[in-house]
């Protein structure tokens, strides 16, 4: 039964009335790039968001601060849960807020694959850099992005460089096993490591390893101490059997403890040392170009995998072929196969 004219023009009405409750791409973009917070926290949300109009105007965000982006510097930390991300991240961005930066935080929580949620908590966790001026923080889940990362990343990082900061932190989920999405988009990768916690040996894995530019042994205090300088003499040695970087640098090895504000300058010199060096050979500008065509290929895969979701004929069928496939009715393989079969169709 056809749904009355009356409730078509009001459904209409109401989505119109929607339309025009979406911000403006040109003056949301005029405001994050003078430094408002509000309208950068809003951006990232539009960007976030999987809503056809919302995405829209994302793009079009995304376009205007491409041109915007400064001289940034990206770091991506990584480390097993419990091994101090958060105080190593607040304290280093306090330190370098007063050295005249402007820090931006993006901080990802796991998303639970039971109830589809996340904490969100890093600005609690961050309570005094959550209140720093030339800080922000903005916490994402990860969903069901791999990589400890969440899908939007690479589009927050611009929409960070365009509102002026200048250092941006990406802390991951610290997954261990799948960090080739974090070391995809950022300059510098550091890798946070425990001394006597049982994971010297996980830290060794050549993945990991390959990937990391620097290891620092974290809460390197106390009775901690002896350890941590033991652990980063491992570290050291294992390193000698791993060739250095495309550029000649090898991963360097230090301790640290981000509670007592002790090695965190040390930490920092070694990224800018990588810089320096990365900028002086060219490697920094091929890097960045070859993480922008990464970036194009992942777009292509998630607009592709949302449109093919969003399908009315696919969602219509999806249901009733899964039942079949758990039936063991029909094979995962036919069932994707004719489930594509629908959207070839509709394109022909």
């Amino acid at each position: 039964m056809a749904e009355p004219k009356n409730t078509n023009r009001k459904n209409a009405a109401n989505l119109a009335e929607k339309r025009k409750l979406l911000p403006h791409p040109k003056v949301l973009a005029d405001n994050l790039m003078k430094g408002d917070k509000a309208a950068l926290a809003r951006a990232i949300t539009l960007v976030e968001s999987a809503l056809p109009d919302h995405r829209e105007i994302a793009t079009t965000l995304i376009d205007s601060c491409l041109a915007k982006t400064n001289d940034s510097v990206r770091v991506g930390i990584t480390g097993v849960p419990g091994v101090g991300k958060s105080t190593f991240i607040e304290t280093l961005g306090r330190n370098l807020t007063e050295q005249g930066n402007k820090v931006a935080v993006l901080a990802v929580d796991p998303t639970s694959s039971k109830h589809k949620g996340s904490i969100l908590g890093d600005k609690t966790r961050m309570a005094q850099l959550s209140r720093d001026p030339d800080a922000f923080i903005r916490p994402s889940p990860s969903g069901l992005s791999l990589g400890g990362v969440a899908r939007k990343t690479r589009e927050t990082i611009i929409l960070c460089e365009a509102a002026g900061y200048d250092i941006i932190l990406v802390e991951t989920v610290g997954v261990g096993q799948s960090e080739t999405a974090v070391s995809s988009m950022v300059d510098f990768f550091l890798l946070l490591k425990l001394a006597g916690a049982g994971d010297e040996l996980q830290g060794i894995k050549r993945g990991i390893i390959e990937m990391a530019d620097a290891i620092v042994i974290n809460k390197a205090d106390g009775a901690n101490l002896k350890n941590a300088k033991s652990a980063e003499v491992e570290f050291k040695r294992a390193l000698q059997l791993y060739p250095p970087k495309e550029n000649g640098w090898t991963p360097k090895v230090t301790s640290c403890s981000a509670l007592h504000n002790s090695g965190i300058h040390e930490t920092w010199n070694m990224v800018n040392a990588y810089v320096s060096l990365s900028k002086k050979d060219g490697t920094f500008v091929s890097k960045r170009a070859a993480q922008n065509e990464n970036w194009l290929l992942q777009t292509i895969e998630d607009y592709l995998k949302t449109d093919f979701y969003q399908d009315e004929k696919v969602r219509s069928r999806l249901a009733e072929l899964t039942d079949e496939v758990i039936q063991k009715k029909l094979s995962p393989f036919r069932a994707a196969a004719l489930l594509i079969g629908l959207r070839k169709n509709e394109t022909k």
